[in-house]
């Protein structure tokens, strides 16, 4: 097989990142925007020994659950590649990812619930965080191709907030008005590299932070004027980011204009956001999973409750209520310090957080003699570490409630937890991010 070549293939199945799958001639081809029974013509555009990828040239046989996507950079880009397929499919293939890592898992007897619907399918995402380039002579935003650092411009991002979006061109427009030039990535110069705009479902308050090669800039103090009066703005922050990356945000954050936070809600509890602080993405079905982990977790008042990875304390914070006292960990200063004022702000007295990586606090704690009767995990997309689950267990939680942004790595955490003496029999999945791949996870394991 060659690149470029023109093969028909019969799609059998969608990977996990939603491409067709199909074979041919002993190769196993990945076929961006294919659906599982379709028959399409498709144009190779890589070849590696065992697999290709490929796209679509033409539909031969399309698939009844093909929805017909007017924009389809959103799926080329990766930004919505689910766009393309009715959202009841896209809930049975995100509860499928979860059934599979489970049998690869040999826990085929472990319960999986129906995915839980998200009550927005578009437009629900709070934040964006959208590269700015130089296309054409000229400064855009967008979205990167995917497997590329090519910039499809872009001014609806489909699953974002329309008034994020609307924030988005408006900044790009004052940009441009002034000249500011874009970053170039392969000699590291320019200005803007990303544009971050949060927004409060809550309060409508708009944070938009300006990701910056430098921490200052000639054309600075008119474009945060302007950016300021945008309707909605009340927040404007420079973020420096020197250095030669990927990595999105840099260390330093300068508050240009207006507030250094905005403030959200989650159910009934009030969060000052900071411009680095985890803010979970999907403000309407967030409450539905935090209770749905508290409804599963069986709280008693009598409980004592780690918070772990807490990020600003959205978790420990909205259990707070439930039990005698909250404890959480985080590894980001400002996020630590806001979820201790977010406890003041909303009168929570029973509930502390501190500086430090889970993985080490846990022991420290443990040694100290803590003793807990449930714990609550949100860990990044890598999962729990072994020491963090050694120090776990030693403060003998009676139940530890895992919610999870990735089910491959939570199962495998799971697995390491009934070594040392737990169980689960039931996964929920829930649907946070519609249009994309990503599924939420939720378990209670019990000694």
């Amino acid at each position: 097989m060659k690149k470029n070549q023109i093969v028909e293939l019969e799609i059998t199945d969608l990977s996990y990142e939603a491409m067709g799958v199909a074979h041919y001639e002993g190769l196993t081809i990945f076929v961006n925007n294919a659906l599982p029974g379709e028959v399409v013509k498709a144009k190779i555009l890589k070849v590696k020994k065992k697999f290709a990828f490929a796209k679509i040239e033409e539909i031969i046989k399309e698939s009844p659950d093909r929805i017909n996507v007017k924009l389809n950079q959103w799926v080329q880009t990766g930004l919505a590649s689910l766009a393309h397929i009715k959202y009841d499919k896209q809930l049975e293939f995100k509860r499928n990812q979860v059934v599979n890592l489970l049998k690869k898992a040999h826990l085929d007897d472990v319960k999986v619930d129906e995915t839980l619907a998200s009550p927005e399918e578009k437009g629900y995402r709070n934040k964006a965080q959208v590269p700015v380039r130089e296309v054409n002579g000229q400064l855009e935003i967008g979205f990167f191709r995917r497997h590329s650092h090519d910039l499809v411009p872009l001014t609806n991002f489909f699953t974002t907030d329309p008034e994020i979006d609307r924030v988005l061109v408006a900044t790009r427009d004052i940009l441009r008005k002034y000249n500011v030039p874009a970053y170039d990535e392969i000699h590291n110069k320019g200005e803007v590299r990303y544009l971050d705009v949060r927004r409060s479902k809550s309060t409508g308050e708009i944070m938009v932070i300006l990701v910056c090669l430098h921490k200052d800039f000639e054309q600075l103090p008119k474009v945060a004027e302007e950016i300021s009066q945008i309707e909605g703005v009340t927040s404007v922050i420079l973020n420096h980011n020197p250095k030669k990356t990927n990595v999105i945000l840099g260390k330093n954050d300068y508050v240009v204009r207006g507030n250094d936070h905005i403030t959200d809600q989650i159910g009934d509890v009030k969060f000052r956001i900071s411009p680095k602080s985890f803010f979970q993405i999907n403000s309407l079905q967030t409450p539905r999973l935090y209770d749905l982990a508290i409804k599963k977790a069986d709280l008693k008042p009598s409980d004592v409750v780690i918070d772990a990875y807490s990020g600003i304390g959205t978790i420990g914070l909205s259990v707070a209520k439930h039990v005698k006292a909250v404890r959480g960990m985080e590894t980001i200063k400002d996020a630590v310090r806001d979820a201790n004022k977010n406890a003041k702000l909303n009168g929570i007295d029973n509930a502390q957080y501190v500086t430090g990586k889970a993985e080490e606090v846990m022991p420290r704690w443990a040694s100290e003699g803590l003793k807990t009767d449930v714990i609550f995990v949100d860990p990044p997309r890598k999962g729990l570490t072994p020491e963090f689950i050694d120090a776990a267990v030693v403060t003998k939680p009676k139940k530890i409630v895992y919610i999870s942004c990735n089910p491959a790595t939570q199962v495998r955490d799971m697995q390491l937890l009934m070594e040392k003496g737990y169980k689960f029999n039931e996964v929920s999945p829930v649907d946070m991010f519609p249009q994309t791949p990503h599924v939420e996870s939720v378990a209670v394991l019990t000694k």
